[in-house]
């Protein structure tokens, strides 16, 4: 693997950032500070690294200097490959590091001291003091506490229940999911591994089961951690309330058998509790095409929560799903296990969390909101995971109506090259742009009866120039090159759009103003920024006095980082008077959530201004999806200026 230094990197920056145009080697001499020997040494690097990880190519032009030749969404990946590059190096060792502290002190009943736990990771003991209070922090969500006792050391102290949860739940720690499983597993020997592998696959079997991947690894996790934890005499205990219910199920009695099998291969015995135990898991677990009828969710709550769910998110989307069937049974089916899990108290790991909030960010935050009101108005406690799931949910059933709705262009191409071809550059379009619909392909002789009798037909794609023809046409090569994908959108926007002028500023702009604007910021927590943003909104009246408190508890539920360094904290619109944008920028980025960030806007929006929230969340994803320029509106001092970047 080729390794680019810090250096390289902020070069390749700069290619990524000026796409058109060329650099002479001058300039990023000037801009990394070092000589132009230097930079030709770094280029050669850079392209060898290009050649291996892109298709993008360095080109040089004597008299002119280098410019980068790249496709926009290679682009946009490359310049997140850099950003999260160059933390994840340093990241790995550390990570492993925190995973086995926590690990070692979760398992371990005795207290073990900071300098024994330093010696063993070979590092000193202030690099330690910022792991341990990372695993402290991490505890907490577990209502587990780390104490530490003059001349014994630390301990984790609370129940076993909450001590297997957080063990189990450990990937947290390092968002990490894979490495964890893998870390756990080391931990036994092989045949141990395959033997509880086999027996949870043949439970499965015998009684169709079908667990998710995710579920499977989670159930094999939980009974490992149990038989380890067994041998360590720390059982697990539960309420008699709690036993006798789940004593009753069929599930319980697959469990208690299994267990049975694998007591002379660990040479233990499972107490009654941990059977229990891991039924419960096994009843919260996710299964996939579950084969349940309507009798089977038996949850009373069901229901109203679904229906809660649906009418919210069709007021706020402004889009009726009450018609979707599809999305009604998999809510019902999704929620009926969530609602097990949280009344067994068992949790549940989302690894797709922050990549969902990335590409849905709108989405995500609208369900977060509506989450929120559910767990006040029903008394629960659904985690932001589980909002991330069912975002997918909504997100399929907006594509859905998408498709139903008829936004598709109706297109036919006509191709002058043979049969092959022009069913090559059929299936390229309707790859590359979903929202044509290729009618037929046809000779260029046939074009004229063929618009006769289909008046509908929007557009036509030629890979050779059409003399008098009314119908908007474009013409590209048989190949569809790379190039030429990005002109074809761009003519199916402006179709769209011929009778929307476009427009060429941020809508931003419109709500926010350069008192609301705090640049360079030395803030050391997430939430006093939050605080101060929310401060100034307040005394300008834009918000009410509790608008702070709830942005902190929303921020809290899940945070509102949403990639490429840019977060967007804020509450619900009821405590909202006017609607405004606190926008702030951080001299040294800032922890927040698991990445971290350097402009926060702070949207305060009401709930009437739905097509403002639209725009703006577009806007964002428009600016996630552009490093460079984040990166120059980070490092600008004046407000003025800040703002007129904007203004684009």
């Amino acid at each position: 693997m080729e390794y680019i230094n810090t250096r390289q990197k902020e070069i390749l920056y700069l290619l990524l950032s000026e796409p058109d145009d060329y650099l002479v080697v001058q300039d990023f001499a000037d801009r990394v500070q070092c000589s132009e020997k230097t930079i030709r040494n770094d280029l050669k690097v850079i392209e060898d690294y290009l050649n291996e990880h892109s298709h993008a190519q360095l080109i040089r032009k004597p008299g002119l200097g280098v410019y980068l030749y790249i496709e926009e969404q290679e682009r946009t990946w490359l310049s997140q490959q850099l950003h999260t590059e160059h933390f994840s190096s340093r990241q790995r060792s550390d990570e492993e590091r925190m995973l086995h502290i926590a690990y070692d002190l979760l398992m371990n009943p005795k207290p073990v001291s900071a300098k024994d736990i330093a010696a063993r990771h070979f590092v000193n003991r202030s690099s330690i003091k910022k792991d341990l209070y990372a695993v402290e922090e991490w505890l907490k969500r577990f209502d587990l506490t780390l104490v530490s006792r003059q001349r014994l050391g630390l301990k984790v102290e609370g129940n076993e229940r909450n001590k297997r949860k957080a063990l189990a739940r450990i990937s947290d720690l390092i968002h990490n999911t894979a490495f964890t499983s893998q870390f756990i597993k080391s931990k036994f020997l092989h045949y141990e591994v395959d033997f509880v592998t086999k027996e949870i696959k043949s439970l499965q079997k015998k009684h169709s089961l079908y667990f998710t991947d995710e579920t499977f690894e989670s159930l094999l996790l939980h009974t490992l951690l149990m038989v380890r934890r067994i041998k360590m005499k720390q059982p697990i205990s539960l309420s008699p309330k709690e036993m006798a219910a789940v004593k009753k199920k069929k599930e319980y009695q697959w469990t208690f058998a299994c267990l049975q099998r694998l007591e002379p291969v660990f040479a233990i015995r499972f107490p009654e509790e941990e059977a229990v135990y891991l039924t419960l898991h096994i009843l919260g677990g996710k299964v996939r095409y579950p084969l349940q009828t309507e009798e089977n969710l038996e949850n009373a709550v069901l229901p109203k929560v679904v229906g809660h769910l649906i009418n919210r998110v069709s007021e706020l989307k402004m889009m009726d799903f009450h018609k979707d069937q599809d999305l009604i049974n998999g809510l019902n089916i999704h929620l009926n296990t969530v609602l097990q899990r949280l009344s067994y108290d068992l949790s549940v790991a989302n690894p797709m969390l922050n990549d969902i909030k990335k590409m849905y960010p709108y989405l995500f935050h609208l369900i977060i909101d509506v989450l929120e009101d559910i767990n006040h108005t029903f008394d629960l406690q659904i985690p932001e995971e589980e909002a991330a799931y069912l975002t997918l949910h909504f997100q399929a059933a907006i594509e859905r109506m998408q498709c139903s709705s008829e936004t598709h262009k109706k297109a036919i191409i006509v191709c002058h090259m043979g049969i092959g071809m022009s069913q090559l550059l059929r299936t390229k379009i309707e790859r590359k742009c979903h929202q044509i619909a290729v009618m037929a392909c046809i000779a260029k002789a046939d074009l004229k009866d063929y618009i006769k009798k289909h008046e509908d037909i929007d557009l036509v794609i030629s890979t050779i120039a059409l003399e008098n023809i009314t119908v908007p046409h474009i013409v590209v090569s048989p190949l569809l090159e790379p190039g030429e994908e990005k002109k074809l959108s761009a003519f199916i926007r402006q179709l769209g759009e011929s009778h929307r002028q476009k427009q060429k500023t941020f809508q931003m702009l419109n709500n926010t103003t350069p008192f609301l604007v705090f640049l360079q910021q030395e803030a050391e927590h997430r939430y006093k920024l939050i605080e101060q943003l929310a401060t100034a909104l307040f005394e300008k009246g834009y918000v009410d006095k509790d608008y702070a408190v709830h942005v902190v508890m929303r921020e809290k539920m899940s945070a509102t980082n949403i990639g490429s360094g840019i977060a967007i904290p804020h509450a619900n619109a009821k405590f909202i008077k006017q609607s405004a944008i606190a926008i702030a920028t951080l001299k040294e980025p800032l922890e927040w959530g698991n990445e971290k960030v350097s402009l926060v806007f702070m949207l305060a929006v009401k709930h009437e201004d739905q097509t403002m929230t639209k725009q703006l969340f577009s806007e964002l994803s428009y600016l996630s999806e552009q490093p460079a320029f984040v990166q120059k509106l980070t490092k600008e001092a004046n407000v003025m200026t800040f703002l007129s970047h904007l203004d684009y």
